[in-house]
């Protein structure tokens, strides 16, 4: 007979802690938690508690303050968002009609500027295989969590995540796993090879000089306050190549945050 033990979270997560925790990832993040997030919060907490050995949620506020490191954890554990291949498929339609129109030698670059675990830039680089062949492009995915760049660089997925990706897309860029890999598939080399990842905290100033041609940041906006908002928006947008494009998640709007922006429909913007 298979035993379980009951599975518990962390009750001691006072509104007075709580707000302790919701200001750290404002100020790492620029992310805003509201009061309903509490029990998520506790969730992600008690679980890393367990693997400490901690013993309630004041003792590991301790541990974090104490360990620069546990810090980023944290922030890791709270700011993890799901995704999908070619989510929202009008923009990669859009990103089709943008790259067919690309000229000159510089490398068509597009920045994926939340990128999670991987899905959205990969979802980039087999549209921009598709669409420039053999001419320069470059992606770019990064994102603040640590944990999730090391499942984009390590690259498999299981089968099911695949299930929105065009068949032809499909067929041409991607390998099921067999043997241990059974279940999960990966995207070959040569889009490997042209997507590159690296940390960035957007609440911070941006760690390159890169102009892109496309910036994807999308579903990352609803998590910011007005103020912050503005302030990503106006860092990201000098990282746009004058006529380049920004690509927002479709419940998200960007009236009047930018003099830059122009829209050109829902969702989408063109630096001016």
């Amino acid at each position: 007979m298979i035993a379980f033990n009951p599975l518990t979270i962390a009750s001691d997560l006072t509104p007075e802690l709580y707000g302790k925790y919701c200001q750290f990832i404002y100020e790492r993040a620029g992310i805003t938690l509201p009061n309903n997030k509490q029990t998520l919060v506790a969730g992600r907490i008690t679980r890393r508690m367990r693997d400490l050995q901690l013993h309630s949620t004041g003792e590991y506020w301790d541990y974090v303050c104490e360990h620069e490191e546990e810090a980023q954890y944290l922030v890791d554990a709270l700011t993890t968002n799901e995704t999908r291949f070619f989510r929202e498929q009008r923009h990669f339609d859009r990103l089709t009609e943008i790259a067919a129109q690309h000229t000159g030698s510089e490398p068509f670059k597009v920045w994926s500027a939340a990128c999670s675990s991987g899905e959205e830039p990969y979802s980039v680089a087999m549209v921009l295989a598709e669409s420039l062949g053999t001419r320069p492009w470059q992606v770019l995915g990064s994102d603040i969590n640590c944990q999730v760049l090391e499942q984009c660089r390590l690259a498999l997925y299981p089968i099911n995540a695949s299930e929105l990706i065009p068949r032809p897309l499909l067929t041409r860029y991607c390998l099921e796993g067999v043997n241990q890999l059974k279940g999960r598939f990966t995207v070959v080399s040569e889009l490997k090879q042209r997507v590159n990842f690296r940390q960035i905290n957007l609440n911070t100033n941006l760690p390159m000089d890169d102009l892109f041609d496309v910036i994807f940041l999308r579903n990352v906006l609803i998590y910011f306050d007005p103020n912050t908002i503005r302030t990503v928006i106006n860092r990201v947008v000098q990282r746009l190549k004058p006529g380049g494009y920004l690509f927002i998640g479709h419940s998200e709007n960007l009236r009047g945050v930018s003099p830059l922006l122009q829209s050109v429909e829902p969702s989408v913007y063109r630096r001016v």
